[in-house]
C-alpha cells in the first residue's frame, strides 16, 4: 500500500504557519526589563535609568558615567481555551510557564560616547494543548524560541540630542508537534481517503514533530532629545530579521488506532487486521513517514516606537508611546521540501499592529521607586486566521512595580503585569489551499479566550 506525502507537506505548512500565527502580538514579547514592563513598556522617550535602554532606545546615553550592568528575568503563564460550537466543550491549554531572560550591560566615560551589550528575547512562547484536543491536527506544540545579542554604541551630538545603534545577531529555533490524521490520507495515489472507507475523522495515528534552528543579522537604531527642559522625546527602529531555516527536521512517531478492518475490505486482508499493521510500512524504509528535510525562511518583523515624556511634576515621570510592529511581512510563506513533496507558497493575510503604551514612575527622597502602566495592542491575525498555533487576538496591559535600591550600588526591580483579552472566535482545522478568506473564515468553529500573568524581576549593578 502506498499513502500520498500529502501529509507531510501539511506537516510543513503548519510548521511555517507556527511564528505568524503564534505574540506584543503574534509571537512578539515585550517583557525586557522588569522597569520597562512596570511602566507599561513606554519607555523609549524616558528609558529606564539602567542598561535596558539598549534595547528601549539605543539612542540614549547612561545619565551618569561608569559601567551599569543589568539582568533578570521575566516569568510569564499563559491560560486559554477553546470552546467548541457544536459541542460547547471546553478544552484547556497546557501552556507550561516560560523564563523569559534578559542581560545588558552598559558604560559610558567622561566623554561623548557610551558602549554598551545586549541579550535579549524579541520573539517566543509556546502554544500547546492536551492529547484530547481536536485541533491537535494543526498544533499540538507551537514553540519559538529567538535570542537577539546587540551590541550598541551612542553618541550625545548635543546637550540635548543624542542618537546610536548597532547591529544585530540572532539565533532562532522553531519546534512544532502535531497530530496526523488518518482519515485524511489516500490509500493510493488513485486511491479513495481512509476516512471515504469509514475510518473517522480526527483518528490520529502518527505524530509529527518538526525542529529547525537559524541564525541571522539585522540592525536597530535610536534618537533621544529634551525639546524643552520638561518635554523628552525619542524614537527606536528595530529592522526585520529573517531567518533561513535550511536544514529543518521532520520526525514521525506511530500512534495507536485500536482500529481493525472488516471482512471484505478494499485492501484484501483478513478480517481482523488491525489498520496499525497496515499502515506500519510507512514508518521505515522509504515510506512516507520516515525522517526527512524541510526548509523556510521566517521573517521576526521590523518594529519601530515613537514616544514622548514629561518630567515637570516632582520626581515623577510620565510617558506615553506608540508602537508599529510590521507583521503584515509574513502575507505569503514559502515551504520548500528537499524530496518529492511539492513546494507551495502558504497565504496567511496577517496584518501590521499598532499599540499604545502608558506609564508613569514616581521616585521617594529615599530613592524607591513606584511604577505602573497601561497597554492596548490590536490583534495581527486577520478573523479567518486565529488558530491552535496560538490564538491571537486583541490584548490589553495593566502593569505595576517598584525599583527598591539595596545598598549603594544596587538596585532590584520588580514588575507584575496582567494580559486582557475579550477573546475571538477562530478554527481548529486548516485552511485548504487555494481557499479565500471569505473560505477560510467559514471554517471558525469555536472561541478562544485567552489571559496570562507576568512576574519579572531584574538586578541593577552600578560602578
Amino acid at each position: 500500500m502506498t499513502l500520498l506525502r500529502a501529509s507531510r507537506y501539511t506537516l510543513a505548512l503548519a510548521l511555517v504557519a507556527l511564528p505568524v500565527a503564534a505574540g506584543a502580538q503574534a509571537f512578539g514579547l515585550s517583557e525586557i526589563g522588569s522597569c520597562a514592563v512596570a511602566r507599561g513598556f513606554a519607555a523609549t522617550a524616558a528609558p529606564c535609568n539602567d542598561a535596558s535602554s539598549i534595547y528601549w532606545n539605543p539612542g540614549t546615553l547612561p545619565k551618569t558615567p561608569g559601567l551599569s550592568i543589568y539582568g533578570g528575568a521575566a516569568l510569564i503563564k499563559i491560560d486559554g481555551d477553546f470552546t467548541r460550537d457544536t459541542s460547547f466543550a471546553t478544552y484547556e491549554s497546557d501552556v507550561p510557564r516560560a523564563i523569559v531572560p534578559h542581560f545588558f550591560l552598559d558604560y559610558r566615560g567622561a566623554g561623548k560616547l557610551a558602549f554598551g551589550l545586549g541579550v535579549y528575547v524579541p520573539y517566543g512562547l509556546t502554544s500547546q494543548w492536551g492529547d484530547e484536543f481536536p485541533g491537535r491536527f494543526s498544533a499540538k506544540k507551537a514553540s519559538l524560541q529567538t535570542i537577539y545579542v546587540q551590541p550598541n554604541i551612542a553618541y550625545q551630538l548635543t546637550e540635548n540630542w543624542s542618537l546610536g545603534g548597532g547591529p544585530i545577531y540572532g539565533h532562532s529555533s522553531v519546534e512544532l508537534i502535531q497530530a496526523v490524521d488518518l482519515a485524511g490520507v489516500q490509500t493510493s495515489p488513485s486511491g479513495p481517503t481512509f476516512g471515504q472507507l469509514g475510518i473517522p475523522a480526527r483518528t490520529e495515528f502518527a505524530r509529527a514533530r518538526l525542529k529547525g534552528s537559524a541564525n541571522a543579522f539585522g540592525v536597530t537604531l535610536g534618537v533621544h532629545g529634551k525639546l524643552t527642559p520638561t518635554w523628552e522625546m525619542g524614537a527606536r527602529f528595530l529592522s526585520q530579521v529573517s531567518f533561513h531555516y535550511d536544514d529543518a527536521d521532520a520526525t514521525f512517531e506511530p500512534r495507536p488506532t485500536g482500529l481493525v478492518l472488516a471482512a471484505n475490505n478494499p485492501f484484501g486482508v483478513p478480517a481482523g487486521t488491525p489498520v496499525d499493521a497496515l499502515v506500519a510500512s510507512q514508518f521505515t524504509g522509504t515510506g512516507a513517514l520516515t525522517p526527512q528535510k524541510v526548509s523556510t525562511e521566517i521573517r521576526h518583523p521590523a518594529q519601530i516606537q515613537v514616544g514622548f515624556a514629561y518630567t515637570g511634576l516632582e520626581r515623577t515621570t510620565l510617558s506615553l508611546d506608540y508602537a508599529y510592529v510590521g507583521w503584515k511581512s509574513f502575507n505569503q510563506l514559502p515551504v520548500n521540501f528537499k524530496g518529492a513533496a511539492p513546494s507551495k507558497v502558504l497565504q496567511e493575510d496577517y496584518n501590521n499592529t499598532s499599540a499604545i503604551r502608558f506609564g508613569l514612575e514616581h521616585t521617594m527622597t529615599n530613592g524607591f521607586a513606584l511604577r505602573g502602566g497601561l497597554a492596548a495592542a490590536a490583534s495581527a491575525a486577520p478573523d479567518w486566521t486565529v488558530t491552535p498555533l496560538l490564538p491571537e487576538m486583541d490584548r490589553g496591559y495593566g502593569t505595576l512595580g517598584a525599583g527598591i535600591p539595596v545598598m549603594r550600588r544596587f538596585t532590584l526591580d520588580a514588575a507584575y503585569a496582567h494580559i486582557f483579552t475579550s477573546g475571538h472566535r477562530g478554527r481548529i482545522d486548516e485552511r485548504p489551499a487555494g481557499t479565500t478568506s471569505t473560505q477560510a473564515l467559514a471554517l471558525n468553529s469555536g472561541f478562544y479566550s485567552l489571559s496570562a500573568n507576568i512576574l519579572s524581576l531584574s538586578l541593577k549593578a552600578s560602578f
